[in-house]
């Protein structure tokens, strides 16, 4: 059930922070409903991650991981938001830190 939670945490703060770059640094305040629900609801999921017994560790770090890799291909996709070489590097290394943690 931690895997599921954790899904729908990601899931969650993915869209408020895909919703925040959408509202122009809130300019456009029909925006500030969903990135306020969105951040709200994903640390509610990440709590019931935790309770459900995932350690903060693996949990945080696959949390912060897959929403780094999901922002940037996603603002890559809609804004064409630039996703260089030396980015997509970086996003490997967290990839493979987080396999490591989650390893350990």
């Amino acid at each position: 059930m931690s895997w599921f939670w954790l899904s729908l945490a990601i899931v969650t703060e993915v869209a408020a922070t895909l919703s925040l770059r959408a509202s122009d640094g809130l300019r456009k305040r029909r925006w500030l409903v969903p990135v306020v629900i969105g951040y709200v609801a994903s640390f509610f999921f990440l709590a019931f991650t935790l309770e459900a017994g995932m350690p903060v560790g693996i949990a945080y770090g696959v949390w912060s991981a897959i929403g780094i890799v999901a922002v940037a291909v996603l603002a890559r996709a809609i804004w064409k938001e630039p996703l260089t070489k030396r980015m997509v590097l970086g996003i490997v290394i967290i990839i493979a830190g987080v396999v490591l943690v989650e390893l350990g």
